[in-house]
C-alpha cells in the first residue's frame, strides 16, 4: 500500500484566522476538548432534558450529513450528543458565523468544544460551499446541517434552503433526516437559558442523491425531498 503524506489543511494559518477557516483539522487539544466536552452534553441532556432518541440504528458511518428542523440553540448541542465513536469525532455542525464566530472567544469556543465550522449567511461564496463539499467526500466528515438557514422563532419549520443539494447532488453521501420535538418549548430564540423540557429525536433512513444533477433544479429538488423526509418525523406525521 502507498501512502501519501500531505500538510495539514490549515497549515500555516494565524490562530484567529484558523478559527474560523473551512479548513480546520483538529489536533490533539480539540480531540481531548472535544470528548470531555461531548461526555459532559450527554450527561445534561439525559439529566437536564430526558433525551428520548429513537432510529439510532439509522445513523451510518461517515462520511453523511444530518439535517434536522431549527428552533433553538439546543438543536445542534443535541444532534452531537447523539453521535457515537467514528462519527462524533469526524463531525462538524454548520453554525451561523454571525453569531458563534463574531470574536475570537466565541471562536475558540465554537472551534474546539462544538467543532464548528462557520457558514456567513447571505453572503457565503460559492467556493466555501465547495470546500465544505471536498472536505465531507475526502475527509470522511460528518456535518450537522439545518437547511431552513435559521432558527423559526415560531417553532413552525420552514422551506429547506438548495444549500443541502450544493454539498450532496451526485455524491454518495448519505443524508440523515431527524426531528427535534421540545427544543423550542425548552429554549426558544427569546428565552436567554434553557428550562428542563423532555425532547425528543426522531432519526429516520438515509437519503442518497447520487443521480441528482449538480444544477439548481437538482439542487432544490434534494432540498424538497430532504423536506419532506424531515416532516415525514413529526410526531403527528403519519
Amino acid at each position: 500500500m502507498e501512502f501519501k503524506l500531505r500538510p495539514a489543511r490549515d497549515h500555516g494559518l494565524e490562530t484567529a484566522d484558523r478559527l474560523r477557516s473551512l479548513s480546520r483539522e483538529r489536533g490533539l487539544g480539540s480531540l481531548v476538548l472535544g470528548r470531555a466536552w461531548r461526555a459532559a452534553l450527554r450527561g445534561y441532556l439525559a439529566a437536564f432534558h430526558r433525551l428520548e432518541v429513537t432510529g439510532r440504528e439509522n445513523l451510518p458511518e461517515p462520511p453523511f450529513v444530518l439535517i434536522a428542523n431549527h428552533t433553538s440553540h439546543l438543536d445542534a448541542l443535541t444532534l452531537s450528543g447523539v453521535l457515537r465513536g467514528e462519527a462524533a469525532r469526524r463531525a462538524h455542525a454548520l453554525a451561523a458565523g454571525d453569531t458563534f464566530f463574531g470574536s475570537t472567544l466565541s471562536s475558540a469556543f465554537a472551534a474546539y468544544a462544538v467543532n464548528a465550522l462557520p457558514v456567513w449567511r447571505k453572503r457565503t461564496k460559492a467556493g466555501e460551499l465547495a470546500t465544505l463539499r471536498e472536505r465531507l467526500v475526502e475527509d470522511r466528515l460528518v456535518y450537522i446541517l439545518f437547511p431552513e438557514g435559521t432558527r423559526a422563532r415560531d417553532g413552525r419549520m420552514a422551506a429547506f434552503q438548495p444549500g443541502i443539494g450544493v454539498l450532496v447532488a451526485g455524491t454518495e453521501v448519505p443524508v440523515v433526516p431527524a426531528f427535534l420535538d421540545g427544543c423550542h418549548a425548552a429554549w426558544p430564540p427569546e428565552r436567554r437559558y434553557p428550562a428542563p423540557r423532555k425532547l425528543r429525536l426522531a432519526i429516520g433512513a438515509p437519503l442518497r442523491f447520487a443521480d441528482v444533477p449538480a444544477t439548481r433544479a437538482g439542487w432544490e429538488d434534494a432540498a424538497r425531498r430532504c423536506e419532506s423526509a424531515v416532516r415525514a418525523l413529526m410526531p403527528h406525521a403519519s
